[in-house]
């Protein structure tokens, strides 16, 4: 609840909707103000796979109480780091930086994933479950794999490449694989969002000892003679053919998500620069379109995606890779204005001597508000990690809850997954004495999750969030004190983020 302290005279209790106001509050914030929490490796969470249960609950609790309190509306939550599983899947084990044990169980048992939604739900924070889509066992992991691991279950797909198993893009079984996968918590869990990472084909490693750098080709020659062997006409090189089997893997998760929950995002992140020859004047660097096959202008031409996130990590400042350059780039290759949340490199706020200012992250929010003031779908960043901030490293995070957080925001709505606003809200409004309470009705559409408030005080306009569920409505939002609201306003808010008209008093 909210608790301000207000003078009042007497008891009035009257519908919001009976009494017009002479202004109007500002346009509601809107903002995705997100972070990603990386299992992977146990960069962010659990700090140790050898973590009691109670213990990880109470370090889950601490990073979503930070995000809450710095007005954050976002989790990005690993929850597939190697074909693995932090949640409870009959598809594939529990991973080991979970439990140290690759398929060993919780003890005693719970599904982080449920408790992860449910936690982050009740703070009014959207819970986004984050894929890796083809890596399968990283150099961090000790244990062996388990029996129901890929490596045993479809051995053919997989394949072993600079240290790391990887699926196999180009083997039909694999893409089956991610794909069942990610339905799987999509049908099975509340979910706000499918976040895939960067990792397609993997990063290019050199043969050992090669003078000069040679780099290892991926072992994929048996599928690659199998295509060439059809009689498909005419033949893709090999680039275009595993550019073809990372879309196609693209294409049939978006669609498959919407078939099952419309109001579900799909999100990518992958690398932030794009293909070299689109690229603005100046700009150099790595290739993902050459190396990771992956073609994330076509993504975002075909609209297989409901937000894009590329990952900026790269200062302003840094000509070969200009931040706000290649932020204009790739909201010029957004022509269906999908959005487009950039990755921001917040971990690189460190104790070494290299380590970023805080002003830097400061700074691209800025630029990137600026830019959304033509471009509406750039409103949105994700900082890698939450760590950087749950620490507050060099006091980043009393920086941004002191200036730009300082209010909360809603995510921006996705009207293309939903144009229909809910309807306006039913609300009681009381004063009493000291105190007033704002009462709405327990809302009669199902994908009303949230109400935006706005009270009007001496020093104008505030807006608030509150969810929408029975707590809501039976407790009210409340004022106490000197600071009397003299005007409230209420609206609803739906699963896609569209709002209602709003009820005034």
């Amino acid at each position: 609840m909210l608790h301000f302290r207000i003078p009042i005279a007497s008891l009035l209790v009257f519908l919001l909707s009976r009494v017009a106001l002479s202004d109007s509050p500002p346009a509601t914030p809107r903002e995705f103000r997100a972070a990603w929490v990386a299992t992977v490796a146990n960069i962010d969470w659990p700090s140790k796979s050898s973590l009691s249960v109670d213990a990880q609950r109470k370090e889950m609790i601490a990073i979503l109480d930070c995000a809450k309190k710095a007005n954050l509306n976002a989790i990005v939550f690993q929850v597939r780091t190697s074909a693995d599983a932090f949640y409870d899947s009959k598809l594939e084990p529990w991973s080991e930086f979970l439990t140290g044990t690759q398929g060993k169980t919780p003890e005693p048992y719970y599904d982080p994933l449920s408790i992860w939604i449910e936690e982050s739900h009740a703070r009014g924070i959207e819970l986004h479950a984050w894929f890796n889509p083809y890596r399968a066992r990283h150099t961090a992991a000790k244990s062996s794999n388990a029996p129901n691991h890929v490596a045993n279950t479809i051995p053919n797909a997989v394949k072993e490449y600079g240290g790391y198993l990887w699926l196999d893009p180009s083997e039909p079984e694999a893409s089956s694989q991610t794909l069942n996968v990610v339905l799987d918590i999509v049908r099975r869990y509340d979910i706000d969002g499918i976040h895939m990472d960067d990792y397609f084909y993997p990063y290019p490693v050199n043969q050992p000892g090669s003078k000069p750098a040679v780099e290892l080709p991926f072992p994929d020659d048996a599928a690659w003679n199998k295509y060439l062997a059809n009689n498909e006409r005419p033949k893709l090189s090999r680039d275009q053919w595993r550019r073809r089997n990372v879309d196609q893997l693209i294409e049939t998760i978006y669609k498959a998500v919407k078939a099952e929950k419309q109001h579900v995002k799909l999100g990518i992140s992958p690398f932030g620069i794009g293909k070299p020859a689109m690229r603005p004047e100046g700009i150099v660097g790595f290739s993902q379109y050459d190396k990771l096959y992956a073609d994330a202008e076509l993504w975002l031409e075909k609209g297989w995606l409901d937000y894009f996130s590329p990952q900026l990590y790269w200062p302003i400042d840094q000509k070969p890779q200009a931040f706000g350059v290649l932020l204009d780039y790739w909201s010029n290759r957004n022509p269906l204005k999908r959005h487009l949340w950039s990755g921001l490199y917040t971990s690189s706020i460190t104790d070494s001597d290299k380590s970023w200012l805080p002003s830097e992250i400061v700074d691209q929010v800025l630029l990137i508000r600026n830019k959304g003031e033509a471009n509406s779908e750039l409103l949105g960043h994700i900082h890698f990690s939450m760590k950087a901030l749950l620490e507050n490293r060099k006091g980043i995070l009393d920086d941004l809850k002191a200036s730009l957080y300082r209010q909360p925001a809603l995510v921006p709505a996705s009207p293309w997954l939903d144009p229909n606003p809910p309807a306006a809200p039913q609300a009681n409004f009381e004063r009493n004495g000291t105190r007033t309470v704002l009462r709405p009705a327990q809302p009669e559409e199902k994908d009303v999750v949230k109400f935006g408030i706005w009270a009007k005080r001496e020093a104008g306009w505030e807006f608030s969030i509150v969810n929408a569920d029975e707590s809501t409505s039976r407790d009210g939002i409340v004022w106490e004190g000197v600071d009397q609201p003299s005007d409230i306003r209420i609206f609803a808010v739906d699963r896609v983020g569209n709002e209602s008209p709003m009820l005034t008093p």
